[in-house]
């Protein structure tokens, strides 16, 4: 496994970024987390929309403030993303939560969501959020034993409008 390290996006990453982007939407699955996805924007622009999410002067009043990170080795590849919310809306807390995460598909079941989780609870601890959470549709398998693996407990499923079964957990920290 590569050495990574959580990183704020940047202008040095844009090549990476699309990297991941095209094998990404290859699969034609979709993207987690949100706020990594480009709705055709270019990379200069996606970067801006990033960088407005951080503070809640400048981000969308139907979102709450979250930084985004990629996991990143020391050549520069970018193996997944990870959005922190930095608190809770009525929405987030039925079934988004305050974590999302995702790994890009050929970088999947190698441990990278494990270390990234991981590093992303530590950033939480600086957010001052001590108790954590995060969901996954009760189908993503991988994710919930990422999740399990870093201490999260399910409390509960929540089914939505489209029959989807979302597991909520949390993580005390």
């Amino acid at each position: 496994m590569d050495n990574v390290y959580l990183i704020l996006p940047s202008e040095d990453h844009e090549q990476s970024y699309i990297n991941m982007m095209v094998e990404w939407e290859k699969t034609g699955e979709y993207i987690y987390p949100g706020a990594i996805r480009s709705n055709g924007m270019n990379y200069s622009q996606w970067l801006n929309k990033v960088k407005s999410y951080t503070d809640k002067e400048t981000c969308p009043s139907h979102l709450v403030p979250s930084d985004t990170y990629f996991l990143i080795n020391d050549y520069g590849k970018i193996f997944g993303a990870i959005s922190i919310r930095h608190y809770l809306n009525e929405n987030l807390l039925s079934t988004g939560g305050h974590i999302g995460y995702g790994i890009r598909p050929t970088e999947r079941g190698k441990g990278y969501a494990k270390i990234m989780l991981k590093m992303a609870l530590e950033r939480c601890i600086k957010l001052n959020i001590r108790r954590v959470l995060i969901t996954c549709d009760k189908i993503n398998i991988a994710s919930a034993k990422t999740i399990f693996a870093n201490g999260g407990i399910l409390e509960n499923e929540v089914v939505e409008d489209d029959g989807n079964v979302v597991q909520r957990y949390w993580i005390t920290i």
